[in-house]
């Protein structure tokens, strides 16, 4: 027997324990996985996001032909990210943008580089402009487990229903949990999803550990502000994101708060001036203003830090919402859905009685929160609060769809009934005096 032969026997153990601290696969991989699209704001431009093990190149290529060579590359750039868990685990966070691409066509992508390439996906670009109308899946809170709605929005996707998908905050329960593990199963739960259609984001406060630093490297929204607050224009709405979580993660910085209701004052200025082009304002934040919830969130308290702000009159976002006209805010965090009637410090302002969302005198509030997570659905309190039109207890997400300037429609698709329609409404306002709730 050769005498080295226990030597090598203990480097073969060193180098497998060593992988294991480091937490990647055994054979640390150059393939993309977890790929998943954004929308980054400029017209005709798409986002590719992935993850690999090790560093490589990042390049994106991509064509019109389902079969065939793809004859158009795009080239990017590869960040580390280090999880904040004990095991210090390395990942290298991809992002590529595709600019040029010819609005409402269908392209053909693969991702990665010469030292491993992902199966090829498929997207189709955003139409540009106002004159269309585009529909999105939108909810919040799901997880790894549980994530009820995920197989049938799979489907509506292959189906080609949506143009894009709005996550109102709260992913994977948590995405840092096992040292970042379960955050790389969530995002290669999402792909067949999130790799065809732009998946648009806001943080919950699922993501708050180690200063959200999961959900900033894993996503790519618009603009410069790590994904916490960002805006974007689609067909003929303007589509605001925001934290709710700056309000209540103050060791992060009381800054943020001030930071960001500045900075959301100036886009609804901005987009104010624009609303003959866009009318609608839309707004996605995780923890809602209001709810009927039998728990003791935020929303469930009178004064509420999202709609009264710091010590119930520091920037608070209800009244801001209401002076620039918001019609649709979208929120999660609650584990069921509900919609209120138009609301304004917790006044009904119906348009009418027969008609209550036919110009509206206050902003409709859709809580979306049950897509499915290890923390199953939320209860509601025996009986609805007078501003509470209707309240689901089941499994479900939301379909949006953006008629044009001066209708909406939402429906609420329930996983429990097998994707019945236990919600149905239209909203409708004039294209004039959209600024001001009369």
């Amino acid at each position: 027997m050769c005498l080295l032969h226990p030597c090598w026997s203990c480097c073969c153990l060193l180098l497998f324990f060593s992988l294991g601290v480091q937490g990647v696969p055994k054979d640390p991989s150059a393939a993309p996985e977890q790929i998943h699209l954004s929308y980054p704001g400029e017209p005709g431009s798409m986002t590719v996001t992935w993850t690999t093990w090790v560093p490589t190149l990042s390049e994106v290529q991509f064509g019109v032909q389902l079969t065939g060579p793809l004859p158009l590359r795009a080239q990017g750039m590869a960040s580390l990210f280090v999880d904040g868990g004990h095991l210090r685990r390395k990942l290298y966070i991809h992002r590529v943008t595709l600019r040029g691409l010819l609005p409402g066509i269908q392209y053909v992508y693969r991702c990665g580089s010469s030292q491993g390439w992902s199966r090829r996906f498929r997207f189709r670009a955003l139409n540009d402009g106002p004159h269309w109308s585009p529909r999105l899946a939108v909810f919040g809170d799901m997880g790894t487990d549980n994530p009820k709605a995920l197989p049938r929005l799979r489907r509506d996707t292959q189906q080609g229903m949506y143009d894009a998908v709005l996550h109102v905050g709260d992913f994977a329960y948590d995405m840092d949990q096992d040292n970042a593990r379960i955050g790389d199963e969530f995002m290669r739960l999402i792909e067949p999803v999130a790799a065809s259609l732009p998946y648009m984001t806001c943080p919950g406060n699922h993501e708050e550990r180690y200063n959200f630093s999961n959900y900033k490297a894993r996503f790519s929204m618009p603009g410069n502000n790590e994904g916490l607050w960002y805006s974007w224009d689609l067909g003929p709405a303007h589509i605001i994101s925001f934290s709710t979580e700056v309000y209540f993660f103050l060791h992060y910085g009381r800054h943020l708060v001030e930071r960001q209701f500045h900075w959301l004052e100036r886009d609804l200025q901005k987009a104010n001036k624009n609303r003959a082009a866009r009318p609608w304002i839309i707004t996605m934040g995780h923890r809602p203003m209001y709810c009927s919830n039998a728990d003791l969130d935020d929303c469930t308290w009178h004064e509420s830090k999202v709609r009264k702000g710091l010590f119930g009159k520091l920037f608070g976002l209800e009244n801001l919402f209401y002076k620039y006209g918001v019609d649709l805010e979208f929120w999660a965090h609650e584990h069921s859905y509900e919609r209120l009637w138009p609301i304004y410090n917790y006044q009904v302002f119906n348009g009418s009685r027969e008609m209550p969302y036919n110009n509206p005198r206050g902003p409709v509030h859709i809580i979306t929160g049950s897509a499915g997570c290890e923390e199953k659905l939320t209860r509601f309190t025996l009986f609805p609060r007078p501003w509470s039109a209707v309240r689901v207890k089941e499994y479900g997400y939301t379909r949006l769809h953006i008629l044009n300037g001066t209708h909406i429609h939402l429906q609420q698709v329930s996983d429990d009934q097998d994707g019945k329609i236990v919600d149905d409404v239209w909203v409708v306002r004039p294209l004039l005096n959209r600024m001001m709730y009369l």
